[in-house]
C-alpha cells in the first residue's frame, strides 16, 4: 500500500511541476549565491566574471561539474561543492533561459581584426576561425561556449590561460589554438565578440 503510494505522488509531480520546482530551486541558489558576481539576470557584476545569460544550459552545468569535481580550478570550486547534478542542470536552464545582451564596440577598425579573425582564422600563423566550433554568430554548442557578447576582459582571460595551460579543462583544442594568438589579435578577438549579438 505505502508503494502504491509512493508512486501516486510520483505520479501527481507532473513534469512540468518538477520543472518549475528545479526553476524554483535555481533561483533560490541564484539568489543566495550567484548573483554577487553573475547577476540575477546572468549580466555579470564586473567584466572579469564571465556573463551566463543566454548560455548553454549543458554547458553550464558541465562546468559547474567540472569545478566541483577539480578538474577546471578558480574561486567557482567552492561554490559548485555541495550541488548536485540536478541543481547544477536547472542552474544551466535557469541562466539559458535569460536574455543575453551584447556590448558596444567603440573601435569598430580594430573590431574588424576581430572579425577577420573569428571567421577567417590566420593562415600565416596557423590559427584556425573561431566560427568552425564556435559557430557563424558564435552561439557555440550544447559543448562549445557561446561567446557573442561576452565580456571583454573576461575573453582576454580565458584566452590568455588556455595559452598557459592555467584553464584546467577543455585545454586541448583551445591551447593549441591560443598558444598561437599574439596579443593584439587576443585584445581585437576580445572586442569583436562582446560585441556580437
Amino acid at each position: 500500500m505505502k508503494r502504491m503510494l509512493g508512486i501516486s505522488v510520483l505520479l501527481m509531480l507532473s513534469a512540468p511541476a518538477l520543472a518549475e520546482t528545479a526553476a524554483e530551486r535555481a533561483k533560490q541558489i541564484v539568489g543566495e549565491r550567484c548573483y554577487l558576481c553573475h547577476g540575477m539576470q546572468g549580466e555579470s557584476s564586473s567584466a572579469i566574471y564571465p556573463r551566463l545569460a543566454g548560455q548553454h544550459a549543458e554547458y553550464i552545468a558541465k562546468q559547474l561539474s567540472d569545478f566541483k569535481a577539480g578538474r577546471r580550478k578558480g574561486t567557482m570550486n567552492e561554490m559548485a561543492a555541495d550541488l548536485t547534478e540536478a541543481e547544477m542542470a536547472a542552474l544551466g536552464k535557469y541562466f539559458a533561459s535569460m536574455p543575453p545582451q551584447a556590448h558596444r564596440v567603440r573601435d569598430k577598425d580594430f573590431a574588424a581584426v576581430g572579425y577577420y579573425l573569428f571567421h577567417k582564422g590566420n593562415a600565416y600563423s596557423g590559427v584556425a576561425a573561431c566560427k568552425n566550433c564556435h559557430g557563424e554568430t558564435g552561439m557555440g554548442t550544447k559543448q562549445l561556449p557561446r561567446l557573442a557578447g561576452q565580456h571583454k576582459r573576461y575573453l582576454v582571460s580565458q584566452l590568455q590561460d588556455f595559452n598557459k595551460r592555467a584553464r584546467t579543462n577543455d585545454n586541448a583544442v583551445m591551447h593549441s589554438i591560443a598558444s598561437k594568438l599574439t596579443q593584439f589579435e587576443i585584445e581585437a578577438l576580445a572586442n569583436y565578440i562582446s560585441g556580437m549579438n
